[in-house]
């Protein structure tokens, strides 16, 4: 498990991180969603060590992490910008990242070489910006390493290429209990892919909560009502959380378990009515504005 307590970073003026506390459990997929600046990046590179906390604990496997080479064999962190050798190949990148971890594996590095057609000789200078986002991941599975931090991994790679990597996340979390941890802007992005989402914003945590829990305590209804007192009883005494009206096309979003929702509807004389499965940004609209914030203002697509 990754255990952060009040944590703090600042740069000069700059508070990147105030205050932030979560726990991110082994063998689920976190995604950390933030805008540009919201210190996504920077809590990464503190739970792998390159940055030192201001205050507060980081602990992965019940230790901290900085200064700890022990620990840090068990964590492999991908930047935005992943750093290769100048004139390396991927061959030479395979064999340093093998002499950095014991557990590194060789053989199905090269295999999954061949599998996203990366050449093992070609000069990584010549490769394209997604071809060297997949060798950075495949760099950092074979390294056997625990826990996977992805800054803006996701971003640039395509719909197949997408899909193949979340097999091999899926296969290694059933194999060895890998747990990627993956930083994004871009809700989408994670949308298919996380089993738990926290939310950063200017340096601060707005919720961290598991996705299927809350997709469940909501509900996406449309429909159309038979007149307007239908309208009225369907929704008096329900926690309604939007109502987006077209005409008479209602939208609504409301806290409220499925069977709730249909067996009020059941009694309602409606034209029109079926039940829609929730966007994350639908979702993450409904719970921080329970908390207080509109994150319309700084919706992340």
């Amino acid at each position: 498990m990754i255990y952060i307590k009040n944590l703090k970073k600042s740069f000069g003026r700059i508070q990147a991180l105030n205050d932030v506390s979560l726990n991110i459990e082994d063998r689920q997929v976190f995604g950390l969603v933030g805008t540009n600046g919201a210190g996504k990046s920077t809590m990464l590179r503190i739970i792998s060590g390159i940055l030192r906390q201001d205050s507060g604990r980081v602990e992965v496997l019940g230790q901290p992490v900085y200064d700890n080479p022990t620990i840090k064999r068990n964590i492999f962190f991908i930047p935005d910008d992943p750093y290769f050798f100048r004139n390396g190949n991927a061959g030479d990148m395979g064999r340093y990242y093998g002499s950095v971890y014991p557990g590194f594996d060789g053989d199905r590095f090269h295999r999954l070489l061949g599998d996203f057609s990366l050449d093992p000789s070609r000069r990584i200078s010549n490769y394209s910006r997604g071809m060297k986002k997949q060798l950075a991941i495949l760099c950092g599975v074979c390294s056997n390493a625990r826990y996977l931090l992805c800054d803006e991994t996701f971003d640039g790679l395509d719909p197949v290429m997408r899909q193949a990597v979340k097999s091999i996340f899926a296969n290694d979390m059933s194999e060895r209990g890998l747990t990627p941890v993956i930083a994004s802007h871009n809700l989408r992005e994670l949308e298919d892919i996380c089993d738990h989402v926290g939310l950063l914003h200017s340096g601060g945590l707005l919720l961290s909560r598991d996705l299927a829990d809350m997709k469940l305590g909501l509900q996406k209804i449309q429909c159309v009502f038979a007149d307007e007192e239908d309208a009225a009883r369907a929704l008096t005494g329900l926690d309604l959380l939007a109502d987006d009206r077209r005409g008479r096309l209602h939208t609504i979003i409301v806290r409220a378990s499925r069977e709730e929702v249909l067996s009020r509807f059941n009694r309602i004389d409606t034209v029109f009515f079926e039940l829609l499965p929730l966007t994350l940004e639908e979702i993450f609209i409904s719970e921080t504005e329970v908390v207080g914030y509109d994150i319309k203002n700084f919706i992340l697509k």
